[in-house]
């Protein structure tokens, strides 16, 4: 009886863009499948997927993410002229898409990716509605951050 591979897929966070997270105030947070090629696929099972600076545009009522970067691998793609940052479709509800497009024409927003995650055998992608942060904000997120890692270590400190 063949063995059952040991790492199972399902949940498990593919890539994160931690970036958006101190750069922009996330509100509303939404699902998307991702309309990816079959070496795309196999790039994003050896890990090599990039989320920095990756944000989704709408064209012809479609939503496609534009900046997200899959490297090739050199074994998969010898046959195949593969493009690393080409803008990838998004799968979503037609009333998400109307929400996130009349959200995203108000001054100040954007729509960006945050994470990409497997869902059982499916590609996911979490796409957050955003909203710019000034510079004094993001010295607020450093302050709180640095606070919870000091926090943090007087407790273990503490504790022994």
């Amino acid at each position: 009886m063949a063995k059952k591979n040991s790492q199972k897929n399902s949940g498990s966070t593919i890539a994160l863009n931690k970036k958006a997270k101190f750069d922009f105030h996330l509100t509303d947070r939404f699902e998307a499948g991702l309309v990816l090629a079959g070496w795309e696929v196999k790039s994003i099972r050896a890990g090599k997927l990039q989320l920095t600076d990756s944000y989704v545009f709408f064209k012809n009522d479609e939503a496609w993410l534009l900046g997200a970067q899959i490297q090739p691998i050199q074994s998969v793609s010898t046959h195949h002229v593969a493009e690393p940052m080409r803008n990838r479709k998004l799968l979503l509800n037609r009333r998400e898409i109307t929400k996130l497009q009349e959200a995203s024409q108000q001054k100040g927003y954007t729509v960006v990716a945050t994470a990409v995650y497997w869902k059982d055998h499916l590609v996911k992608c979490e796409i957050a509605l955003a909203k710019g942060k000034q510079e004094h904000d993001k010295r607020e997120t450093e302050k709180e951050r640095d606070w919870a890692r000091d926090k943090q270590r007087l407790f273990q400190t503490g504790n022994r």
